[in-house]
């Protein structure tokens, strides 16, 4: 036995594979331990809202100095408009307007999917919907401008009600869309405020200082079959691209760790 003992000792000793220098634990926990990135969505989701804002301000500016108090004469002073009439004008700031808010939609969807895609799914879910509201609202708000214009067409009397009714319009939208956007940018900051582990990480973190806690990718009674496979599907992805970047972190230091070890003869 003690032969025996001997030898296995001799031969782990004499095996090259491990006689390595083993890497540091924080060398270890730099490499693999997931990097938070915060989301850069809310500067430009605030910075919308203030343009936004500054476009309902100046129509109503517009509207009361070029249109009141005889809407049909729709004469600016300095002629601003010219040659557009007052409505038009305010009519292509809201294209204009709305095709910032359809930017914004994608930009926004654009990094929500890469953090979901970095394991945070719960950020992803509860602002799915929030997200695009403010499109949702301005493609309403542009659709009941395009019936007030059809109206307007066909039934010019009483003119002065229908630059009121655009107006109004557009201050609906603006309380509308102030009301999501902040909403909206609540929930972000307190997310980049905390930096959060991905959601299997916290989960881990939570069930291993509590005996009480129900896991929310098992099964629970309350929960929908849909939420259920997406929750667990969500996470499969995560674990299946967080592996493969593992793997690759893990050949790049064993690789570079093996480099700088002096060839034996």
């Amino acid at each position: 036995m003690e032969d025996g003992s001997l030898d296995l000792i001799q031969s782990i000793e004499d095996d090259p594979l491990l006689d390595t220098q083993q890497l540091p634990h924080h060398s270890l926990y730099a490499h693999f331990r997931p990097r938070f990135h915060p989301l850069p969505t809310v500067i430009i989701a605030n910075l919308l809202l203030l343009i936004h804002l500054v476009f309902v301000i100046l129509a109503f500016l517009t509207g009361v100095l070029c249109s009141y108090p005889n809407p049909m004469e729709d004469k600016c002073p300095g002629n601003y408009t010219n040659p557009l009439k007052v409505q038009t004008v305010i009519i292509l700031g809201k294209v204009i307007l709305w095709i910032l808010y359809f930017l914004l939609e994608r930009y926004i969807q654009y990094h929500h999917c890469k953090v979901r895609n970095r394991g945070y799914n719960k950020i992803y879910r509860s602002t799915r919907h929030l997200k695009r509201l403010p499109l949702m609202i301005h493609s309403t708000g542009s659709t009941a401008l395009l019936l007030l214009l059809c109206l307007q067409h066909s039934f010019p009397e009483p003119s002065t009600w229908y630059l009121n009714l655009i107006l109004a319009t557009l201050a609906l939208e603006l309380i509308c869309s102030l009301t999501c956007l902040l909403v909206y940018t609540v929930k972000i900051q307190k997310f980049n405020k905390a930096k959060p582990q991905p959601d299997v990480l916290e989960e881990e973190k939570i069930y291993a200082y509590s005996n009480n806690v129900t896991s929310e990718t098992g099964f629970r009674p309350l929960s929908s079959l849909e939420e259920l496979v997406e929750k667990q599907g969500d996470i499969i992805g995560y674990l299946k691209r967080h592996n493969a970047l593992l793997c690759q972190r893990l050949l790049a230091v064993s690789s570079s760790d093996l480099g700088s070890q002096p060839s034996g003869i």
